[in-house]
């Protein structure tokens, strides 16, 4: 009765494509299960919730926001069909994956993020938060002016267009707040602001700041 995914990257390319071959209108982005129809999601990059009742059945499909739930318990994997006579899908190749290798933590799930943005100035000074990532056993994040201006790659980029992260700790280095970058990591359990613009609407959301220039 239900098709769900998650509102990853690769869940936000196959949800929608599943919702239109089941013709079904999908629910997307969702941070609270209220009951078996109702759920509530993000508008306008996270600055109204809105409460969405499904009138689809008996099918729905949804994708969840999975740094808005706990984590389930493991339990034994469910029964597995194997589908016969499924078509080949023969109006794309695949060609390769590349996958990059770190020894941090995964940013997505990481405990811990240290990120960086505009006021970090220069790629050459990622590598002080790098060096206090590595010694705090953390993820390395940005924001997308950082990403834009190529001070790091783009899969550190944390935000609406990036990655949804929830760590317990999250330290924002030279972030100014954009609320683009807010609704990527508003949900961290602890959030650490250093910038040197006390008007900075990071410190809106954080649990302790920092004015002060992040390189002293």
């Amino acid at each position: 009765s239900v098709v769900m995914g998650t509102s990853s990257k690769f869940g936000s390319t196959v949800i929608p494509r599943a919702a239109a071959l089941l013709n079904v209108s999908p629910i997307t982005d969702i941070l609270e299960i209220q009951d078996d129809k109702t759920f509530i999601r993000p508008m306008y990059a996270g600055n109204v919730l809105g409460k969405v009742v499904s009138k689809e059945a008996p099918l729905k499909v949804l994708s969840i926001r999975p740094t808005s739930f706990e984590k389930a318990e493991l339990v034994d994997a469910a029964n597995v069909q194997a589908l016969e006579g499924v078509a080949p899908f023969e109006k794309s190749v695949w060609k390769s994956e590349q996958v990059s290798k770190s020894d941090r933590p995964d940013l997505g799930s990481a405990s811990i993020v240290v990120s960086g943005g505009r006021g970090i100035k220069s790629g050459d000074n990622f590598p002080i938060l790098e060096a206090l990532a590595d010694k705090l056993g953390a993820a390395v994040g940005a924001s997308r002016a950082a990403v834009d201006a190529g001070f790091c790659p783009n899969d550190w980029q944390v935000g609406q267009t990036g990655k949804v992260v929830a760590p317990d700790l999250y330290i924002a280095c030279g972030i100014s707040g954009a609320i683009q970058h807010l609704s990527g990591m508003k949900d961290s359990k602890c959030i650490v602001a250093i910038n040197t613009d006390p008007e900075a609407p990071i410190f809106q959301v954080s649990d302790y700041g920092l004015n002060e220039d992040l390189f002293k």
